[in-house]
């Protein structure tokens, strides 16, 4: 995992189910709401902070998903991308990084196609078995409640940068 991980460049993230718990919330006017992990915002902050950049490819379109992103700096964001190969195949091209340069959370159907495409795939545990069953990890916390930060902690780690982390922190 190690290998794979110190040739990433690019994070991409999907929403529902990674980023958040899955559920969505409407208040009696209809306003969607969803819950984010502020462990992971700061393990996307802190990639950024080390030259990783991080997108979101989501299938769903929400206020509320760009909302985040823009408050997490997060430049690169697709929504209601059914096709995700089609969006992942755009991305590479505008970025010009390789398939082992990105890696890709997903935990439904709709992310296979990209999670067997990068150089590096992962899973909340919670996701669906035959996503699980085609990532090279599973997480050990689930979607939203610190599964991306997870992540971000091993490729912080696989790029040398974790020495820094907990130096900035005085850990």
């Amino acid at each position: 995992m190690h290998e794979k991980l110190k040739n990433i460049r690019l994070l991409l993230l999907d929403v529902d189910g990674v980023m958040t718990d899955g559920g969505i919330i409407y208040d009696a006017s209809g306003l969607e709401t969803k819950r984010f992990n502020v462990k992971d915002g700061h393990g996307i902050k802190m990639l950024q902070r080390h030259g990783i950049e991080v997108g979101i490819i989501t299938g769903r379109t929400s206020i509320v998903v760009d909302n985040r992103a823009r408050e997490l700096g997060i430049s690169l964001v697709y929504q209601g991308a059914l096709k995700k190969l089609d969006i992942y195949e755009d991305i590479k091209l505008k970025t010009g990084l390789e398939d082992y340069q990105i890696a890709y959370m997903g935990d439904d159907v709709i992310d296979v196609p990209v999670l067997r495409r990068v150089g590096f795939s992962a899973a909340p545990p919670d996701a669906l078995f035959e996503v699980r069953a085609v990532v090279d990890y599973v997480t050990t916390y689930g979607g939203g409640c610190g599964a991306v930060r997870e992540v971000c902690d091993h490729l912080l780690k696989a790029c040398g940068a974790w020495d820094e982390v907990v130096a900035r922190y005085e850990l």
